[in-house]
């Protein structure tokens, strides 16, 4: 059989080509491969350099490597956070004509973590939470989406920082399944392992010195449960409201905006008697201030960015002069926000040298840079300005921070 490369990109190809594929990937030589830390894995994972870009490549058979790799792409038709998939390798021989396994070929997730790494140091219970939150957000998201993981967990998740919290991406989906819907027993089969993996992999943690003293591994794996249960109430229910109180429902989307989802589908009955009104949100989608952000800037980040530089941008309108809402007169917001983006976000991020931002994108630098201005004000009593936070971030802060801030990949 001939190696066949079957890629997103017509540019993946050739690059791919000049990879050692007639070697075992225990085999690879290292002027090919990325020196980052891997999380922990089934299968035999590598790093490589194919052009300008970083991929991660899993050895696997055949048949689940294709499966993978479909799986990662409807994903990514469907917005979810998964790792992107580049390619999938098959007919690999060696030198002696020996079939070797196939490959799954998938792009490195930039600024992202592996939860091994994050524990490398004792991380702090409060962090702990948060990263709790954002594998909620993600399993949610996945089920929402009729995606049966069938294998979560902290090991099989890669997180990125997201001002101040987490976002989680989804790395392995070779155990997942796809459907039009899932049933309750579907979502719960997948939360008790989600439970049960993430007991496990604390206890592990507890067992080799990395785990916060306070931290019970058992609490934390049950913790999974709770917050994704709040929040799919939250998406899901059903809400009865006094007929005419249709401001009521106003509120329950205004609600479901303020946890970062839009409302895409709806549906709206009046009772029989015509004393109540029954509201059920039929179709959630995730993403709501990215996609704002993204429609007025064009700046594409994780959700809590968006929202934090959504803030940023609307206090920012509220200083020009030409700034009136609802005056046909008036600037249009996407005209003030193109100004704020070359003239204030874009020269911020700019002051801040690129060998010290270490992994953290522009969003999050800039993210950084508000919270130390917010701190120095408080600090002096008086608005600071940005200006002089970028100095004192570059002086202060980023020297000291460059080793948490070092690239990491998972696979």
């Amino acid at each position: 059989m001939a190696l066949q490369i079957s890629a997103t990109n017509p540019e993946h190809p050739a690059l791919l080509l000049e990879l050692p594929w007639q070697l075992p990937l225990e085999e690879w030589p290292e002027e090919v491969l990325v020196p980052l830390p891997r999380g922990i894995s089934r299968h035999i994972v590598r790093y490589a350099r194919a052009g300008d870009e970083v991929i991660a490549v899993k050895e696997l058979a055949e048949r689940p490597a294709l499966r993978e790799y479909e799986l990662l792409r409807d994903l990514d038709r469907l917005g979810i956070p998964a790792v992107d998939p580049l390619a999938v390798v098959t007919g690999r021989l060696d030198a002696a004509g020996a079939p070797l396994e196939s490959v799954l070929v998938t792009r490195h997730l930039r600024g992202s973590q592996p939860y091994r790494s994050m524990f490398e140091t004792t991380m702090r219970p409060a962090t702990m939470h948060r990263l709790m939150d954002a594998l909620a957000v993600l399993l949610v998201r996945l089920h929402l989406a009729g995606f049966a993981w069938g294998d979560c967990s902290l090991s099989n998740t890669l997180f990125r920082r997201d001002a101040g919290a987490y976002a989680a991406y989804l790395v392995d989906a070779e155990t997942g399944d796809l459907h039009a819907r899932l049933s309750d027993g579907q979502r719960d089969y997948d939360l008790d392992l989600a439970r049960v993996n993430i007991s496990g992999e604390l206890l592990d943690l507890e067992a080799s010195g990395a785990l916060h003293p306070s931290v019970d591994p058992i609490e934390f794996g049950t913790e999974i449960c709770a917050r994704y249960q709040g929040l799919w109430q939250e998406l899901t229910r059903t809400s009865v409201y006094p007929a005419g109180k249709y401001h009521y429902i106003e509120r329950r989307i205004r609600r479901l905006n303020e946890l970062g989802f839009d409302v895409a589908e709806m549906q709206i009955e009046h009772a029989t008697h015509g004393d109540t009104v029954t509201f059920v949100p039929k179709v959630v989608d995730a993403g709501h201030h990215q996609r704002q952000l993204l429609r007025l800037t064009g700046l594409d980040t994780e959700e809590n960015q968006a929202r934090r530089l959504l803030n940023d941008l609307e206090s920012w309108m509220a200083t020009q002069d030409d700034y009136a809402p609802g005056d046909p007169l008036g600037a249009r917001p996407e005209v003030l926000a193109h100004r704020w983006v070359r003239d204030v976000f874009r020269p911020t991020v700019r002051a801040v040298p690129p060998d010290l931002r270490g992994t953290m994108d522009s969003a999050e630098i800039y993210h950084e840079l508000l919270e130390h201005r917010w701190y120095l004000s408080e600090h002096a009593q008086h608005d600071i300005g940005l200006d002089t936070a970028v100095e004192d971030y570059i002086s202060n802060i980023l020297p000291t921070a460059r080793e948490t801030l070092r690239p990491t990949v998972s696979d």
